[in-house]
C-alpha cells in the first residue's frame, strides 16, 4: 500500500522541530491574533495530534468511524489551558506529539490505513496538512517582525 502521508507528514514534522529548535523563548510568546502566541498554536497542534493519537487507538480495539467535535468550541475552551502551558513546554509538546501520531500512522497495518481511507477524511492520515497550516502561519509572522526590525536600503 502507499502511503504518502509518511513522507508529507515527515517533512512538516522536521519544519516544525527545526522551527522549534530556532525560536526563543520570547518569540514563542509573539502574539498571532485572537488572544493566541506562537506557543499557544504549538499547544494547539499537539492537542490535535494528541487527539488523533488517541482516537486511532480506540479505533484499533473498536472499530473506525467517524468521530464529530466542534472544533471552534474546543479551540476556544482549551485557550486559556493552551495559554497556562510554558511557552517551551508547549513547543516541545507540539514535537513529542507529533512523532507519536507520525510513529502511529507509520506503522499501522495496511486494512487499518485502508478502513481510515474510507472516511474521506484526509486529515486523518495527513497531520501535515494541519502542521503546514499553523507553521505557515508562524512563518508569517516571523517574516513580518523581521522585516519590520530590519534597516531600510537607502
Amino acid at each position: 500500500m502507499d502511503r504518502p502521508f509518511v513522507a508529507e507528514n515527515a517533512k512538516e514534522r522536521e519544519r516544525l522541530s527545526s522551527l522549534v529548535e530556532r525560536l526563543t523563548d520570547e518569540a514563542l510568546s509573539l502574539p498571532l491574533g485572537n488572544g493566541w502566541t506562537i506557543a499557544v498554536a504549538l499547544a494547539h497542534l499537539s492537542f490535535w495530534d494528541q487527539r488523533s493519537l488517541f482516537l486511532m487507538r480506540k479505533w484499533k480495539k473498536s472499530g473506525v468511524e467517524p468521530s464529530a467535535i466542534d472544533i471552534d468550541i474546543t479551540n476556544d475552551s482549551l485557550l486559556s489551558q493552551w495559554l497556562a502551558i510554558p511557552p517551551r513546554d508547549a513547543a516541545n509538546l507540539a514535537i513529542s506529539s507529533a512523532e507519536a501520531i507520525d510513529r502511529e500512522l507509520t506503522e499501522a497495518s495496511s486494512d487499518f490505513i485502508a478502513e481510515i481511507e474510507r472516511l474521506g477524511e484526509n486529515f486523518r492520515l495527513y497531520r501535515s496538512i494541519h502542521r503546514k497550516l499553523h507553521l505557515d502561519q508562524i512563518e508569517e509572522i516571523l517574516r513580518d517582525i523581521n522585516s519590520t526590525e530590519q534597516p531600510a536600503d537607502r
